[in-house]
């Protein structure tokens, strides 16, 4: 089943990210696609408050993995853009991390879907300048 959403501002954005992460279940994986710029890091920190996660969250551009375990699961937060190849993703926990008791999120997972899982939940961010400069369609399936 495959949802929209239509997002006027970044807390809009935040607060529909807030809605899933409080409905997200042990062992789910969430891929999230976009532009650079799109809006992903937002998504990710409204995700991360709906899982109770209340610390600063970044995108780990540069350290791949970001591991956040105060939340009511814990959050796996990649982010895959400087992957060079999948067998890269050994090295940081992926297969014991995805699918385990947290919750996976995985930005720019379309460059290593070969080893994502197949029941993932994909989200993709889109903007569409003619609706508004803060404009974002997410559809979610």
């Amino acid at each position: 089943m495959t949802e929209t959403f239509e997002s006027f501002s970044r807390e809009d954005t935040f607060e529909y990210a807030k809605k899933l992460g409080e409905a997200a279940k042990p062992g789910q994986v969430f891929c999230l696609s976009g532009d650079l710029g799109v809006g992903k890091t937002v998504f990710a920190q409204g995700f991360g408050a709906g899982l109770g996660i209340t610390e600063p969250m970044s995108s780990p551009t540069f350290t791949i993995l970001q591991e956040y375990t105060e939340g009511r699961l814990p959050l796996y937060h990649y982010d895959v853009y400087r992957v060079g190849d999948v067998d890269e993703m050994e090295e940081t926990g992926f297969y014991e991390y995805v699918g385990g008791e947290g919750v996976a999120l995985i930005e720019w997972a379309e460059l290593i879907e070969e080893i994502i899982p197949t029941d993932a939940v994909h989200v993709l961010i889109e903007k569409n300048v003619e609706k508004g400069f803060d404009y974002r369609l997410i559809t979610v399936g």
